[in-house]
This record gives structure tokens, sequence and C-alpha cells, in this order.
């Protein structure tokens, strides 16, 4: 029978940190969440028991991270972390050397295994590391928290590209605003930027991160690059308008989306790659090619606003 754990999942609000909360717990797992503000208006996730932390600022002890066995980090900071007057690379970096304190303190307490959700940029784009603050961050942050790994301590940092999913009863913005331009609600000529990328389900990083739980000591002292579906932008906004009832091909323009700026394709608009297979079969061999399926399910949660 598989090892029950006590696990906190720092980010545990969000849509990330959220789905696999619910997944561990189907699995028997006992799950407290953390952030900086309790779940609110989302009756899934306000069941669990919660922790308020602030990884940045602290205001956490030693003693309240000893009452785990395990972390998992989904909180990683991005340009929505960011005060308005505060400079971006000042903040990225001040978060990415908070989470290694983190990581390091959790050591400390005992805890034992340490998931952190990170970036695909570092792999994708390393050049960007030396150029870019938010890209810089996030290999920082890796690199960090696998560099504490050792034998009591299983860390790793599984990377992923575009996660598309929701936990029923939460409002993404993102997704609402997709499923409002599906339905002809934005007033957004219909057309797609040219270009593709990666994605992977939230229901795919779950059993990932669920897979390195359970082989924490293969993983551990890695950071892995995790990927699915590589979709141009037309095919991947195109889903969501045949989720919404609307079969046609969004045609790609050399023109800038404002569903898909510039800005947050750090990596260029032309991204494509495949995970290392045995990578892969060491994760559980995730779910897989269910990127149509979840933004069904997205239209259906959204459909109604």
């Amino acid at each position: 029978m598989a090892e029950t754990m006590s696990i906190l999942i720092v980010g545990g609000t969000g849509m990330i940190g959220g789905y696999t909360a619910l997944s561990l717990r189907f699995r028997g797992h006992s799950i407290t969440l953390a952030s900086r503000h309790p779940p609110k208006g989302v009756p899934l996730l306000e069941q669990f028991p919660f922790i308020s932390i602030d990884y940045v600022t602290g205001g956490y002890t030693q003693d309240v991270l000893a009452s785990f066995d395990t972390i998992i980090f989904t909180a990683g900071a991005d340009v929505r972390h960011v005060p308005q007057d505060h400079p971006a690379n000042k903040c990225f970096l001040q978060a990415s050397e908070a989470l290694v304190k983190f990581a390091s303190l959790a050591r400390d307490a005992g805890v034992k295994r340490f998931i952190h959700v990170g970036s695909f940029y570092p792999h994708i784009a390393p050049e960007l590391a030396t150029t870019d603050p938010y890209v810089r961050s996030r290999k920082l942050a890796a690199d960090g928290i696998i560099s504490l790994a050792g034998p009591g301590f299983h860390a790793c940092s599984l990377d992923a590209p575009f996660v598309v999913g929701i936990v029923p009863g939460m409002k993404v913005p993102m997704f609402v605003t997709y499923t409002q331009y599906a339905r002809g609600k934005l007033g957004i000529p219909y057309y797609a930027p040219i270009g593709s990328t990666n994605f992977i389900s939230v229901q795919s990083l779950a059993s990932a991160i669920t897979a390195a739980l359970h082989n924490s000591e293969s993983v551990s002292g890695r950071s892995i690059l995790l990927g699915d579906e590589n979709l141009t932008f037309s095919e991947y906004l195109g889903l969501f308008f045949s989720a919404a009832g609307e079969e046609i091909i969004l045609p790609a323009l050399e023109k800038e989306h404002p569903l898909i700026p510039e800005s947050s394709l750090y990596a260029g608009r032309n991204v494509e790659y495949e995970p290392d297979e045995q990578d892969t079969k060491l994760l559980g061999g995730y779910q897989g090619h269910d990127i149509r399926d979840v933004v069904h399910g997205i239209v259906r949660e959204y459909q109604s606003l």
C-alpha cells in the first residue's frame, strides 16, 4: 500500500495547486493549503485546512513546516505579482531568493520531499536566463531548490509549459476571457497570431506531480522539463471556438493578439519540443493529449458568464 503523506501545497488556492490538492486527496493523502489569503468562493477548496504563508515576506516558522513530510510549491512569481511602481527584476530576484530560503528551512524542519513547479523557459531558451529577469528568477529558484537535495531531502523541479485547466467553481481570468472571445462577447476579430507553443493540462501536471512524490528519490536533485501537446495558436484558440459550438478555422496573422500578447511569449512565437521519453515514463507517463477535453470542460464551466 502506498505511503499516506501529509502534504502542504503552497499556492494551493490557485488553479494548479488547487487541482493538485483535489487529486492527491482523492488518492488518500492529507492535504493542507497555504497562500497569502484563504480560498474564497471555491467550495471545493474551502473544505481544506489552510495556513496563511507569504514565502517572500516570511511570517512562517520552522515548527509550522515540521508538521508536514511533503511540500509542493505552485506559487511561482510572475508579472501578476509585481506591485505597481516596483522594478520587476528586483521583485523576481527577491522571490527566487525567498523561495530557496523557504525550501532550506523546510529541509531543516525535517520535510522529506519538496516538489517545485517551475517554468519551461530555462530549458527551451536557456540564453534568456542571462537577459530576462523573469526567466533568470525561475532558473535561480529551480537551481537553488535542487541544490538542497540530499539523502533525507528529496527535492526536484517539474518545469511546465503553458498549463490549461480549471478547478470547478474557480474563475481563472484568462480562461474566462478565452471563453467569452469564442462566444463573440469581446468584439475582437477572430484570428490567431502566427506561432505555436507547448501545452499541458492541469490533470497531466497533477499526475506528474503525484508520480514524482512516489518516485521522489529517482527525481531528486533534478529539474525536469515537462510537456505534452505542441499546438499552433490557431489550433489552441480554435479549441475554445469548437467547444462553444463554432467550428471555424482561425486565420493565423502576422500581428499581435490582445489575448496572447508578445510580452507573454518570452521565447518568441515558435516553440515546439518533446519532453524526454525516459523522464515522462519516470513521471508515470502523465495522462497526455487531453487539451481538447480540458478546453471543453473550461467552456462548459464559464459559458454562462
